[in-house]
Parts: structure tokens; C-alpha cells; sequence
């Protein structure tokens, strides 16, 4: 590990120390061994047991603690949500959800957030400083603006969708209650339809998915990049896009997929009893924790997409986040940014930064789509 990649992933580590220490302290302990079974939780570290446990073990999508759980009784309403469905409803849901984010519809939302992306670092060819988090909270309410045809202002609705999931975060974390979470929760989710003006969970679900997963992952990416001496590889038409992708296997934007068993199975050797919880790690199965990101060898498909889940459960947003990932750093690679101000955001669903503040590094511009910049 080169001295620019452990600044890096410093840097990057901070996000989980700061906003979820005691959770991330407990998957650093337990890592040595691929499953490790404490009282009724199985903890899963490894690749292939990650993967049995999303393909081939029934899983319980409504019980407490667990996203579908979470969305469930945050955005109550008829007809269920995208992460709890079950049989032809979820079915349904998926592949109408598929299609928006398939190649043409993907083709279709980068004429949304291109010219952002033109506009955004503007104040960088002046010397000023751009927060790297506003730009993709931007990014994010304008996509999912476009992909739900809402006319609410992209920015509000990208705040109430970070306040909604922030809330229901906080009341389904372990330990006492905490008074006034649940209505909290409550009032988040109904301002976030409020805007979203449908009615239906499924939008809500959706808006909640995409900004927070592309705010906590689109400033980490540009900070690893920044730190580790990667632009380089960013300005490169052929690097890039394996670039993106081994910047979203390494920050891991939902690092814990929290599961239920619904049966009796076993996931990596180990027995699982139905009703036991599962925390299976992304980040680890993904191999964040110990392989730094490189276009030049990356990980490949195959283990960069774990962070995406796995099987018929697998994130439909795979390739809308790496190819929005690949136009921001085309859109920041001429300028070589540094970071000069970075801020844990200690409140979010996701680990992530609060503000993230970069300005023009020194050297030769680099310029997008060319290789020029291989030996400044």
C-alpha cells in the first residue's frame, strides 16, 4: 500500500469511526473468520457466504431491524415497498424500476445532471472551492426528480429524502427508545411524499435509495481520488469506468445489509435457525477493507458488484451509480482537486461526509478523454 493510498483510506475510515463507531469497531473485531455466530446474529464477512445468504437462503424481508422492515413502517401505505415485496408483487416492482434504470433510461437521466456537472466545478477554473456533497446531493435530487417525474425542487427533495432515512435510522437503532424518534421518523417520511405528491411508498422507497447511497458514496469516491493521486487514471476515457466501479466497490455505500432468516439453511458452513438476524458486510465480502482501488486491476464485476447485493435481490441502481460516478470525475479530473475541508456527517443512514470541500491541485491540467496527463 502506497503512502497516498493510506492517507486515503485514513481519511475514508473516518466516516465509519465518527457516525457508527461502536457497530464498525464490532465488524473490525470479527473479520478473522468468514461467519462468526453471536447469540441469535450471525455476522458475514466472507464473499461466497455473502452470496449464499442473498441467493440461497429465505430470507424474512418485513422483520424488525431490517431495511424492508424499516421502509415498511416508515412509509406506510397500500401496496408495500421495492425492499419488502414479496412473490409478483416485488416482481413487478423491480421491473418497472429495471427499465428506468436500464442502458436507454441511464442514456436518458445523463442529460439531467451533465450540465450540473458543467456548472457544478465552475468555481474551480477560478480558483475557488467546490463542497463536493452539495454537488451531489444536487445530482441526486435531480435524478431522482426526472426518473419519478416530480417537480419538486431537486434539492429540497434530496434533503427531505437524507432527513427521512436519517430518522428512521435512529429509531431502529439498538438500545433503549429514544423519545419522540418514531414520530419523528413519522413526520419525515410524510414530508418527503408530501413532495414526491403520489402517494405511492415505491417513489418514496426509491428517492430514499438513490440520494442517500449517492451522497455518501459520490464525495468518498472524489476524496479517495484526491488523496491517493488518482486522477490520473479518472482522465483516462478507458480507465474510467473501472475506475468508478472500484471506487464504489471500495466505499461501500450501504457497507451492512441487515437480513433476517425466514427458514432453517446455512450460510458459509454455519447453521442459521429461522428467525435469526444476519449483518452481512458488503464492504468486507466486496474486499474494501484490504484492497485498494486500481482501473488499471481491478477487482472485476464478479466482486466490485457485491456492494450491490447479490442474486434476484441486487440493487437495480448498479449501473446508474458507476456511470454518474465515471461523468463527475471526467467533469473534476482537469482540475486535480485536493480536499481542504472534510466533515463527518454524524447523523445520516449511511457513513458518509457532511461537507466535503476541494479546490484546483497544482500541476499541468489534465484533459478528459485523454491520456495526457500520464507523466505530469
Amino acid at each position: 500500500m502506497t503512502t497516498a493510498h493510506t492517507r486515503a483510506r485514513r481519511r475514508d475510515r473516518r466516516v465509519y469511526l465518527r457516525s457508527h463507531p461502536l457497530l464498525f469497531g464490532l465488524l473490525a473485531a470479527t473479520r478473522g473468520r468468514g461467519v462468526r455466530r453471536l447469540g441469535g446474529t450471525l455476522l458475514v464477512h466472507d464473499a461466497e457466504a455473502y452470496r449464499q445468504a442473498l441467493t440461497r437462503l429465505p430470507l424474512d424481508r418485513t422483520a424488525a431491524g431490517t431495511t424492508g422492515g424499516a421502509a415498511r413502517e416508515a412509509l406506510r401505505g397500500a401496496g408495500g415497498v421495492l425492499f419488502d415485496q414479496e412473490g409478483g408483487g416485488h416482481r413487478t416492482g423491480r421491473r418497472g424500476v429495471a427499465e428506468g434504470l436500464g442502458a436507454a433510461g441511464v442514456e436518458r437521466l445523463r442529460e439531467v445532471w451533465r450540465p450540473l456537472l458543467v456548472r457544478g466545478p465552475a468555481a474551480l477554473e477560478r480558483g475557488g472551492e467546490v463542497d463536493v456533497v452539495a454537488l451531489a446531493r444536487e445530482l441526486a435530487g435531480a435524478v431522482v426528480c426526472a426518473l419519478l417525474d416530480c417537480a419538486a425542487d431537486p434539492r429540497e427533495l434530496a434533503r427531505a429524502a437524507a432527513a427521512a432515512a436519517a430518522a428512521s435510522v435512529r429509531d431502529h437503532l439498538p438500545g433503549p427508545p429514544r423519545p419522540g424518534a418514531a414520530a419523528e421518523a413519522a413526520r419525515a417520511a410524510e414530508r418527503l411524499q408530501g413532495l414526491l405528491g403520489d402517494g405511492d411508498p415505491l417513489s418514496a422507497m426509491l428517492a430514499v435509495a438513490a440520494v442517500n447511497t449517492t451522497v455518501a458514496a459520490l464525495p468518498r469516491a472524489v476524496a479517495w481520488c484526491a488523496d491517493a493521486g488518482l486522477w490520473e487514471q479518472a482522465a483516462d476515457a478507458e480507465l474510467r469506468p473501472r475506475l468508478a466501479e472500484e471506487l464504489l466497490r471500495v466505499t461501500a455505500a450501504s457497507p451492512v445489509l441487515p437480513r433476517v432468516a425466514a427458514a432453517d439453511g446455512v450460510v458459509g458452513g454455519c447453521p442459521v435457525r429461522g428467525g435469526d438476524r444476519l449483518l452481512l458486510v458488503a464492504r468486507h465480502a466486496a474486499g474494501a477493507h484490504r484492497r485498494d482501488p486500481d482501473g488499471r486491476a481491478p477487482a472485476g464485476p464478479p466482486v466490485a458488484r457485491l456492494v450491490f447485493g447479490a442474486g434476484p435481490h441486487a440493487c437495480p441502481g448498479a449501473r446508474l451509480a458507476t456511470v454518474q460516478l465515471a461523468d463527475v470525475l471526467e467533469a473534476l479530473a482537469p482540475y486535480r482537486p485536493v480536499v481542504t475541508r472534510a466533515r463527518v456527517d454524524r447523523g445520516a443512514a449511511l457513513p458518509g461526509w457532511r461537507e466535503l470541500t476541494v479546490r484546483a491541485g497544482a500541476g499541468r491540467p489534465v484533459r478528459p478523454g485523454s491520456t495526457a496527463g500520464a507523466g505530469a
